[in-house]
Parts: C-alpha cells; sequence; structure tokens
C-alpha cells in the first residue's frame, strides 16, 4: 500500500494536480505491482518560499515547477523496479503536463509491512 504525498507550488488548477496524481498512480499499477484501486495521495500546495530545492544540485536545473513525489510503500522491490518507476513517473508528467524531467523528484521510503494499519486500529498485514 504506498501512500503517496506530492508538494507543489501554489497556482496550478486542480486538474493539474490530478494529473500528477493520475501519473503516479499508473506508473505504481505497471511498473512497482501495486493492486488495483491502492491509491492513497495527499497533494499540497506551498508558497513558492516555502518550497525550497537547489536549482543545480548535481547538474539538473530545475525551475520553479519542480514537483517533490515521496512515496511510502513495502520494501523489497528490485532497483530495475524503481528505475522504471521513476522513469515512468517523469515520463508521464512530460508527456501529459509538459513538466519538464527535469521537475521531477522523487523520492521513496520503504516500510516494513507491519508499519501499516488501515483502519480500525489494526496492523492488517502484520502476522498474528
Amino acid at each position: 500500500m504506498p501512500f503517496v504525498r506530492i508538494d507543489l507550488i501554489e497556482g496550478k488548477s486542480a486538474e493539474y494536480r490530478k494529473t500528477i496524481g493520475d501519473v503516479v498512480y499508473d506508473a505504481m499499477r505497471t511498473t512497482i505491482d501495486v493492486p488495483e484501486n491502492d491509491r492513497f495521495q495527499v497533494i499540497t500546495e506551498h508558497k513558492s518560499e516555502n518550497l525550497i530545492f537547489d536549482s543545480t544540485y548535481l547538474g539538473i536545473s530545475r525551475t520553479k515547477d519542480c514537483v517533490f513525489i515521496q512515496i511510502t510503500l513495502n520494501a523489497g522491490r528490485t532497483v530495475e523496479k524503481k528505475r522504471a518507476f521513476y522513469k515512468a513517473i517523469a515520463d508521464g508528467l512530460q508527456d501529459r503536463l509538459t513538466l519538464r524531467r527535469e521537475d521531477v523528484f522523487i523520492n521513496l521510503v520503504e516500510v516494513s509491512k507491519e508499519d501499516w494499519s488501515f483502519g480500525n486500529g489494526l496492523a492488517q498485514y502484520s502476522p498474528e
């Protein structure tokens, strides 16, 4: 169950924000084996002074349209799957929103299955 947080500069349309979420969900389904309907996302807009990033770190030229995507998910996916995932998101955002690939920052946070509760105060993925 990935939990996705998407952060971007304020002022984008609801459709723009929805499309980012759709691209991330589609990439999860096609590259890292996330089941259908496993979609939990928080999209947050920020004033420009509250979204701080280096515009040239690692030689990558970033603009004010830089989007941060952080995904918490179960550990265990291969490096190849992660690379395919990053590419699918960057390509999808470029194709659907003309968002520059350089402006797509992705971070994965891997956790154990017992680190989730889907409701009712239970750890549904944790063996008893």
